[in-house]
């Protein structure tokens, strides 16, 4: 085993917790270390706010007498798997009892007996997470590397402690997190563990699909996504985890005439959004935003390729796809607007940006419409300086405009300023569909720029109207 005082050249964060840790440990005469991301992090000199410990004996036990040492602001404990998670002054602290394991052929759930350090750091995913370093007063910051991950770390190589097929054919999802931690921090797969991933594939089959979709969005979460699907293309965990997108992949050509490979073209637009936002349902959306091309794709002689409706296709597969993923509705929902409304902005620069215009995408955009713009440059991905420039000055016009709109009209909290039950008592109908029409047609009025938006205005054109109304509403 390779044990080596390290402390001076591993800055350990939260230092004064991790002592009280190891000095509840020492009057308890038990082994305790801090292990796995939290030491990797450390020596990678990258923030983390979470502390994971593993003890060599009973872990849920240690953890409660932590509780009550630290003044722990809460405690869940899972007496099952022998780990407890507390959170100290915002810390999020792990404890778990140092555990060997042992899976079933057809299941992810193994069977766990308590074990030695050793055994604990064997049984760990990737040589980069089997760093202990020990907590106890007597050997404070001694590190144990049993799997030279330290080494493994400096050469930015992702390998598992044992052979990769085991590793995997135990626990499935690592494959997906090989993938991620890959794109988190910029480390080469090592070839044998992407072999084994296109071998031991298809064992994924028996991960709940909520745990890979959650490996999937911290995946989008990084800092280039794109880094992270192009390592699922060439594991071919792309066919299983996303398989919509294999079809985007690929040029063709009749004549004269190609069509960008929508695939690059879709990692280039998720890169671009990365770059300006964090919110992971945004970059989400730019994955998907072109997934019909292929379905829509046409050839027109003297015109090319063209991909009409892909955008409205593309909000019927969005809905499959998210489904299948168990995305939220919430996220669901917003990809399809974003899928819709993908086009509306650069279609405006090629026609009169006409307030009637904006203020129709903005209510459709609704709350989202910064998001729905922040997407649409993350779009505009030609390669011709001159159309770039000239694509991203008509941009510029568009959003100037919404923004001027969204002051005057302050159109994100836009509804007909006449309400449901005003409409009721003045035009003397009962509760139904009707109500809803003609708020529409006031809406529709304020889109069109026909009476402004205030309720004096739409007051006025309801009264204007409500003989109309009441006589198409007799025979309903």
């Amino acid at each position: 085993m390779n044990k080596t005082a390290n402390n001076s050249v591993i800055q350990l964060p939260n230092i004064e917790l991790l002592k009280q840790i190891g000095k509840n440990a020492d009057d308890g005469s038990l082994r305790v270390y801090l292990v796995g991301g939290a030491v990797r992090d450390c020596i990678l000199d990258i923030r983390n706010y979470d502390v994971d410990i593993v003890v060599e004996g009973d872990g849920i036990k240690f953890a409660k007498l932590l509780k009550k040492e630290l003044k722990a602001d809460t405690f869940v404990a899972w007496e099952k798997f022998g780990t407890a998670e507390l959170t100290v002054e915002n810390i999020k602290l792990e404890v778990a009892t140092a555990r060997s394991e042992k899976y079933e052929k057809n299941s992810r759930k193994p069977t766990i007996e308590p074990a030695t350090i050793e055994l604990d750091l064997k049984r760990r995913d990737f040589t980069i997470n089997t760093l202990a370093i020990s907590l106890n007063k007597e050997n404070f910051g001694e590190l144990t590397d049993r799997f030279n991950g330290r080494e493994d770390i400096s050469k930015k190589v992702i390998r598992t402690p044992l052979k990769p097929e085991q590793t995997f054919n135990e626990d499935p999802l690592r494959m997906l997190r090989a993938i991620r931690f890959s794109a988190q921090l910029g480390f080469e797969l090592e070839p044998d563990l992407i072999r084994a991933i296109r071998k031991e594939k298809e064992r994924l089959s028996i991960v709940s699909q909520e745990r890979i979709t959650a490996e999937f969005f911290k995946i989008l979460g990084t800092s280039k996504p794109s880094i992270g699907i192009v390592g699922l293309l060439g594991s071919e965990l792309l066919d299983i985890v996303f398989p919509e997108l294999i079809p985007t992949i690929g040029v063709e050509q009749i004549g004269r005439y190609h069509h960008k490979d929508v695939f690059w073209h879709t990692l280039e637009v998720l890169d671009n959004v990365a770059k300006m936002s964090e919110n992971l349902d945004l970059r989400f959306a730019a994955l998907v935003h072109d997934i019909a091309k292929p379905e829509t794709k046409k050839f027109k002689e003297g015109k090319g390729w063209t991909f009409h409706g892909h955008e409205v296709l593309g909000t019927k597969m969005v809905e499959s796809i998210g489904r299948r993923l168990k995305l939220s509705r919430k996220t669901i929902k917003f990809a399809k607007k974003m899928t819709f409304l993908h086009l509306r902005p650069i279609a405006l620069v090629n026609e009169e940006v006409t307030d009637s215009a904006v203020r129709r995408l903005i209510f459709n955009a609704g709350e989202d419409v910064e998001l729905l713009m922040t997407l649409c440059r993350a779009d505009i991905t030609t390669k011709n300086p001159e159309r770039a420039v000239q694509y991203m000055k008509n941009f510029e016009l568009v959003e100037k405009k919404i923004a001027e709109l969204l002051e005057k009209d302050e159109m994100k909290a836009f509804q007909s300023p006449v309400r449901g039950e005003e409409i009721m008592k003045l035009l003397g109908i009962e509760p139904g569909k009707m109500i809803g029409v003609v708020k529409s047609a006031i809406e529709q009025a304020i889109l069109d720029g026909i009476i402004d938006n205030d309720y004096e205005a739409s007051y006025k054109y309801l009264m204007e109207n409500k003989e109309r109304w009441q006589n198409e509403f007799k025979d309903v």
